[in-house]
């Protein structure tokens, strides 16, 4: 399969950039480096997304094949969402740019604060 181009404004790849990109997903996928997590947990570790988002995040990153959604039968129903092994290959990427974003947040924020001054 040819390799996309994410410079080309019709290429594919920006969908997928899009996805693992947006600041819900990532969390999502951190979350669930660890392992299964009900919705309710990944709601508590999530702090600050809405359970609607919460919902369209799962339910995108499912329809892109980097989570699976599993239903247990139980009264009340049990759900655990888990990351499949191409949403696994994101834990590098992903933990690289979180553990970036962590060391280097309080120079942003001072440049941040010193460009609201100009």
């Amino acid at each position: 399969m040819k390799r996309g181009n994410a410079f080309d404004p019709n290429c594919p790849t920006r969908l997928v950039l899009d996805r693992i990109g947006d600041k819900w997903s990532v969390l999502v996928v951190l979350a669930l480096l660890d392992g299964p997590q009900r919705f309710t947990t990944l709601r508590n570790m999530i702090n600050g997304v809405t359970p609607k988002v919460l919902t369209q995040t799962l339910r995108a990153m499912a329809g892109d094949g980097l989570l699976t959604r599993r239903v247990f039968a139980e009264v009340p129903p049990r759900v655990e969402y888990e990351l499949t092994p191409l949403g696994r290959t994101l834990r590098t990427p992903i933990q690289a740019i979180t553990d970036w974003a962590e060391e280097n947040v309080n120079e942003v924020m001072a440049a941040r604060e010193a460009a609201l001054k100009e």
